[in-house]
């Protein structure tokens, strides 16, 4: 699991290390059940506090995204896959909706958002 912390970024380093991880988690390459690392050793691989780490975890498990037994350590929730469905359409649309927001405003018609939509999702499966 790689995560990149960005010092120079106006997001707090808890909130880029749990959105991090809940996109390894939407993406598939972080499976239900497969355990995390443990809060020290997360802190000490990204040269954090142990605080930041486990506020990270917290806010990971407030979400479902994740769930951390005593004594035992944290693993990724088996959250059921319709909502992960949901969560990972909910990312979708808002990434769209700003990109309509763009098209609207420089004047782009739906029909040729519609033919870029169509080229670029086709791009990516060849």
């Amino acid at each position: 699991m790689e995560i990149i912390i960005y010092n120079t970024s106006e997001t707090p380093i808890y909130e880029q290390i749990a959105g991090q991880i809940k996109g390894l988690i939407l993406s598939g390459e972080l499976k239900s059940g497969e355990a995390l690392p443990s809060l020290r050793l997360l802190a000490k691989n990204l040269r954090v506090s142990v605080i930041t780490t486990k506020r990270a975890y917290e806010e990971l498990e407030q979400e479902g995204y994740i769930r951390s037994v005593p004594g035992k350590g944290c693993f990724v929730s088996s959250k059921s896959s319709q909502l992960l469905e949901e969560e990972r359409l909910r990312v979708v649309e808002e990434k769209l909706a700003q990109v309509v927001e763009t098209a609207r405003k420089t004047g782009v018609s739906l029909e040729k958002m519609q033919e870029i939509l169509e080229t670029l999702y086709e791009e990516e499966q060849t």
